[in-house]
């Protein structure tokens, strides 16, 4: 099967049905991507597919060949922090930091479509589970990266 991870072209050999989430960590070693409840609800899983939020661990993989697929390891660009990792430093999102790369790419899939989001809009998209609690910094976090402008 073809994938496009992180803009490089990958070829794996798997189970069309497999979730994307075990594609990505076993078959291409990206770890990133947590695996968290397996029924879509925690978000720990996140990744973006052609710009949007999906949850990978119910996602077959089959549904992303061909469609860019964004995880946490391709956020950076070459080594330069995405202004949202900035963002979630600045205000010291993080506490065990488990859920964090599912909330940052929900993060991102939200200022792609929304660039200068409100706090409904936040509130609307983050629908992510942070067991710390870190959800007014998360706020505060995604509105920085939202001020800093550029491409999310």
């Amino acid at each position: 099967m073809d994938l496009v991870v992180n803009g490089a072209k990958r070829v794996v050999e798997v189970d069309p049905t497999t979730p994307l989430l075990w594609v990505l960590r076993d078959a291409l070693a990206l770890t990133g991507t947590k695996f968290g409840c397996g029924v879509a609800a925690c978000g720990a899983c996140t990744v973006r597919v052609a710009g949007h939020a999906v949850r990978s661990c119910v996602t077959p993989v089959s549904v992303v060949a061909g469609k860019p697929v964004q995880t946490i390891e391709g956020l950076a660009d070459g080594g330069r922090l995405h202004r949202l990792q900035q963002a979630w430093i600045d205000e010291q999102v993080p506490q065990c930091g488990y859920c964090q790369s599912g909330m940052l790419m929900a993060a991102a899939a939200l200022l792609d479509k929304t660039p200068k989001p409100t706090d409904a809009d936040i509130d609307a998209a983050m629908t992510n589970l942070c067991r710390c609690g870190t959800y007014q910094r998360v706020r505060r976090a995604i509105h920085r990266a939202a001020a800093a402008g550029g491409k999310p």
